[in-house]
């Protein structure tokens, strides 16, 4: 990467440690350098406290606050919830209503991260070269293709490329990742050497804490669980409670261990079955964006990930003009329509898309 030390950058502060160190590195490096944090958070939804979507926003705020001021850097807060309601939270619950497993932090990082999030600073007349956040990922510029390239951090269980897909080249192009070479216990190890206000917090967790009928803002819906064949083995209170693969929950007495594998709207059944018929040969997607190179018809072989915790494994794509037929090398257990799966040669991410169906 090359830097330019007279840029001036602003780095998307959360309150935790990653963009803490971020902030603290590119002040580091020279850069002059502005925190800005987004409130998404509306206050109208009971949440728990330590995630995304959680009730415990105004201690995050500080605690950005705090890490700004630490370093003598100016702080900016956005509000963003409206949009957020409307672009991402919406997304969500339709999704989960119609028995789809939605991926929130892909969309929010396209639409809101790093699309209304710094546009909205530039309309407010903060004026920055570049933008930084802590995600754990690389870009880098390709000489030869002339095409910006999105690469995994160099620490596999830490890497997040796969909730950053949708970027574009152009934002590719205006964006920093000064974490994408660190390993998490380092990020760790640099803030408490610099004394960050963030040294000792938690990392938040999951996207939303807490009963999905609160939050959905619905009422239990109670159905019958079934079995491939359509024999009733027991009762649930909302489909929306439930995703492919899950065990867990599911209360019913069998033989063997099940899990979901499927939903029948019609008839608002959970369709359950042993760990046999979690078993798939491929998938279908679309909405596909090619991040790193031009889009190709041709076949080829790369490395799949359908969820952010999914060990990347060897497939075949079979690409179209809007969609992705994928085949594993391998057969693979629990693919969730509305996941997304990202493609990788070697540490590149090739393309991205939303899972539709398996096969």
């Amino acid at each position: 990467m090359y830097y330019d030390f007279f840029m001036k950058v602003l780095v998307g502060v959360s309150g935790g440690v990653d963009s803490a160190v971020a902030l603290h590195i590119l002040k580091n490096q020279g850069y002059s350098v502005i925190g800005a944090m987004m409130k998404i958070y509306s206050g109208e939804v009971l949440t728990l406290a330590n995630s995304c979507y959680g009730s415990d926003k105004k201690g995050d705020i500080e605690d950005a606050r705090k890490n700004c001021e630490a370093l003598g850097v100016e702080f900016h807060l956005v509000d963003l919830a409206k949009e957020y309601e409307k672009i991402v939270f919406k997304d969500f619950k339709d999704k989960y209503l119609n028995a789809k497993t939605p991926n929130p932090c892909v969309i929010c990082n396209k639409f809101i991260k790093f699309g209304l999030f710094p546009d909205k600073l530039r309309q407010q007349g903060i004026e920055f070269d570049k933008f930084a956040t802590g995600h754990y990922a690389r870009n880098e510029y390709n000489p030869i293709t002339k095409r910006w390239e999105l690469k995994r951090g160099i620490n596999p269980k830490k890497d997040q490329t796969y909730f950053l897909y949708k970027l574009s080249q152009n934002e590719l192009s205006n964006i920093l990742f000064p974490l994408g070479n660190f390993e998490k216990e380092d990020v760790r190890k640099y803030a408490f050497e610099n004394n960050l206000p963030s040294a000792a917090k938690k990392d938040s967790q999951d996207f939303y804490k807490g009963d999905y009928t609160t939050l959905l803002n619905t009422e239990e819906k109670e159905g019958n669980i079934i079995d491939r064949f359509g024999n009733i083995l027991g009762c649930h209170k909302g489909l929306w409670n439930y995703t492919i693969g899950q065990r867990k929950g599911l209360k019913v007495a069998y033989r063997e261990p099940l899990y979901v594998i499927g939903f029948d709207k019609s008839t608002n059944s959970l369709i359950v079955g042993t760990k046999d018929d979690t078993i798939c040969k491929g998938l279908y997607a679309q909405d596909i964006n090619w991040p790193s190179i031009e889009p190709t018809l041709k076949p080829f072989i790369a490395k799949a990930k359908i969820r952010s915790a999914f060990e990347p494994c060897e497939v075949v794509v079979y690409p179209g003009e809007e969609s992705l037929k994928i085949e594993f090398k391998t057969k693979i257990s629990s693919i969730a329509p509305g996941q997304a799966v990202v493609l990788y040669d070697d540490d590149k991410v090739i393309c991205g898309g939303t899972i539709v169906k398996s096969f």
